[in-house]
């Protein structure tokens, strides 16, 4: 069923996936401040002479007006913001593994400013040229708090306690830190044991902080919010993970 019929008007959004339609048309997925993840009828866009040919593209900031109450609006009008480098090599792999994550992970017209934000600055951190993996951790991190899915760093689960810095901790899904010799004191077998990611209490202190500025802390930050974006996705892939992997191995 249609919803009510609205007109938005410059609303700050980047572009996250684009599919051809119809002879010369798109539809545009948005990735907006107030208004979530919307997709958008760009009528005409792939027309040579079309003024939106060279503006709906990825990793720009764009100003955009749409109208309509379907599922599917319509892109009146989007205007770039500038400023904001061209993404190159193993940065642009990074910036799809982000949309990827959004198209996957977040529904329409659900506004999330913080992720917004969060997205934002990743790929402005991207542009500069910075280390990629402290960006996609912390975006990780962001996303999956605001969207509810993370259960928790800084607080022991078993028992309500600080995490201690010097620590070894069981991350279980949909519980958060259990220390290490309590998760077995529980009975839990080995091999279950396994399947968790082991962190020390210093990372999950550094991730509540949000630093990421230790090797130790980047290498099991990475394991663990893995099991955490699998776990959301059902097991289902990442094409853009599965990409950056090929090429990393080349």
């Amino acid at each position: 069923m249609a919803g009510p019929k609205q007109r938005i008007e410059q609303q700050p959004a980047w572009v996250l996936h684009t599919l051809p339609w119809r002879e010369t048309s798109l539809i545009v997925e948005l990735l907006s401040r107030d208004h979530g993840r919307v997709a958008l009828a760009a009528k005409g866009a792939r027309r040579p002479h079309s003024v939106l040919r060279g503006v709906l593209m990825a990793f720009q900031p764009l100003l955009v007006d749409w109208s309509g109450g379907g599922e599917v609006k319509t892109l009146i009008r989007a205007e770039w913001q500038g400023g904001q480098p061209l993404l190159t090599g193993r940065a642009l792999i990074c910036g799809y593994y982000l949309n990827e994550l959004l198209v996957r992970l977040t529904a329409r017209e659900d506004p999330h400013p913080r992720i917004f934000s969060a997205y934002a600055e990743a790929v402005r951190a991207l542009g500069r040229g910075d280390e990629p993996s402290p960006i996609l951790r912390r975006f990780e991190l962001a996303l999956l708090q605001d969207l509810g899915y993370e259960a928790g760093l800084a607080t022991e689960a078993d028992s309500g306690a600080a995490v201690r810095p010097e620590g070894r901790y069981l991350y279980i899904i949909e519980r958060g830190p259990v220390r290490l010799e309590a998760a077995e004191g529980e009975g839990i077998d080995a091999a279950a044991l396994a399947e968790q990611p082991l962190l020390s209490g210093q990372t999950l202190l550094d991730m509540a902080a949000d630093d990421f500025s230790r090797a130790e802390t980047l290498a099991q930050s990475k394991r663990l919010l893995r099991a955490l974006i699998n776990h959301t996705l059902g097991g289902q892939p990442l094409q853009s993970r599965r990409v950056l992997k090929e090429l990393q191995e080349l």
